[in-house]
């Protein structure tokens, strides 16, 4: 397994080995000793999956109280997927990191917890996996705007009209008002 630091370098890209032969192949997508040497000391408490069509933006979410790591991946089609930094004390506070993560290239990608997290659907469906290091808390969770002029995320989105949002996407909040409740939250 090849783990690399993004520009963010608490996110890391995993590009597991993958063994193929004519009959399929085989990769580990988790090993416990390998992500902790690389500095992923992460346990896992609920696995999702979700699927989505073109032109769907999910995020960018985050949970103000038990915040979650991801170990994020596509088993089918291909995603834009990013990651905010989150972290008031983080010199990289408020910076973005994407890459694109598909069934093809089979890249993983460690989105720590206290990080904004996305992903803009590129193929005409994708299947998106990910482990979650805490569990999910709908009353803190937050959306922080997509669009955010502040965090300048390059979605390569053409032609805005047509992306699939949600209420709650379509709502996010902008990064001051974000950072104000971090910062009031972390200093209690």
């Amino acid at each position: 397994m090849k783990i690399t630091e993004t520009r963010i370098p608490a996110v890391k890209l995993i590009e597991p080995k993958i063994f193929g032969d004519e009959r399929g192949f085989f990769m580990e997508t988790w090993n416990e000793k390998a992500f902790c040497e690389a500095g992923i000391n992460a346990t896992f408490v609920q696995d999702n999956h979700s699927r989505s069509v073109k032109n769907t933006l999910r995020g960018l979410h985050y949970q103000i109280k038990q915040p979650q790591g991801k170990l994020v991946r596509v088993t089918r089609g291909e995603v834009f997927d990013v990651a905010v930094d989150l972290r008031p004390e983080s010199p990289t506070f408020g910076h973005w990191v994407g890459e694109y993560l598909s069934e093809e290239n089979n890249r993983m990608l460690w989105v720590p917890p206290r990080f904004a997290h996305g992903f803009l659907v590129v193929s005409d469906t994708a299947d998106f996996q990910y482990k979650c290091t805490d569990f999910y808390a709908p009353e803190y969770e937050r959306s922080l705007h997509w669009r955010d002029p502040d965090i300048g995320v390059e979605w390569r989105v053409c032609d805005a009209g047509n992306l699939r949002l949600s209420e709650k996407d379509i709502n996010g909040i902008n990064f001051e008002e974000a950072s104000e409740e971090l910062l009031d939250f972390y200093r209690r």
